[in-house]
């Protein structure tokens, strides 16, 4: 892929601070140790400071290579490796030496696995309870190709939110997620809502790609008919000039505005501002 789209200067508010070494070493180093890689890194968050200064992460299993190829996403694309059946161990010990009361594990999309990965999701989930009661499980889950076999395996671990993103409006989804569904990924969120309620559905998106206040307005109305509880905005940012370029950067009032939408639409928590991430501070939602 190759766009070479300029990248628009930031705005003051999308200036993030720089972070603290020893915090954010020691975090890395724990990670780097325990060979587990985190969307933090490998999607370049520009709140990787302030969560690992904190002393979170969240953990992306399954690899470092996805086998979809967005034209926003900066996590690597190509053909991953094997399951790696120490890897959700390897989570447990790294969630007790952080002492996290609020895990949240990703993944790349495994298209590759005949489950598309979520007998690795249920492992990691159900160690993290026997090892960690008091620690609340958040994932965040590709779409296993609309497989609901797939999805009733994560759904019977019981985690406390299942969260699934759909990052883009409709009328962008075909150009930036050209392997995804939009109508897909809703039925995904809708499916979690009608057959586990005590699980609680989370969905993410990012604006400033393109589109129009309208779409927004109609992804939002689309989620809360899926039943999706929780909702997180944020501004695209372009990793690279080889990525889809920024249309627009939103003020903090216009994402403050959207934020009033969506609580009026009966979305119970509500996260929306230029930095936000789909687990930006998810255990205060």
């Amino acid at each position: 892929m190759s766009i070479a789209a300029p990248i628009l200067r930031k705005p003051p508010w999308l200036k993030v601070r720089l972070p603290q070494a020893d915090r954010t070493g020691g975090v890395t180093h724990l990670l780097s140790s325990c060979r587990l890689h985190t969307v933090c890194q490998e999607a370049r968050c520009p709140n990787l400071a302030e969560c690992f200064q904190s002393g979170t992460a969240t953990f992306l299993i399954l690899g470092d290579c996805c086998t979809r190829n967005c034209r926003y996403c900066n996590i690597r694309y190509g053909s991953p490796p094997a399951v790696d059946a120490g890897e959700p161990e390897r989570i447990v010990s790294a969630v007790g030496h952080l002492s996290l009361f609020y895990a949240v594990i990703t993944s790349v999309t495994r298209d590759d696995l005949e489950d598309g990965g979520a007998a690795q999701f249920a492992h990691c989930i159900r160690l993290l309870r026997e090892a960690h009661p008091a620690c609340t499980v958040e994932v965040l889950i590709p779409d296993f190709q609309g497989s609901l076999p797939a999805l009733r395996v994560v759904m019977a671990a019981a985690p406390a939110v299942i969260n699934h993103n759909m990052e883009v409006s409709e009328a962008l989804f075909t150009a930036l997620r050209p392997e995804g569904s939009y109508k897909r990924s809703l039925e995904l969120l809708r499916r979690v809502c009608e057959q586990a309620p005590d699980i609680v559905t989370k969905s993410g998106f990012m604006i400033g790609l393109g589109e129009e206040h309208d779409d927004i307005f109609r992804l939002m109305t689309d989620l809360r008919a899926a039943g999706c509880r929780r909702l997180t905005i944020g501004q695209y940012l372009q990793p690279t000039r080889n990525h889809w370029p920024v249309h627009k950067y939103y003020h903090p009032d216009e994402f403050a505005d959207l934020r009033q939408t969506a609580l009026a639409m009966g979305f119970e928590a509500v996260m929306a501002g230029p930095l936000v991430r789909s687990s930006y501070h998810a255990a205060a939602m």
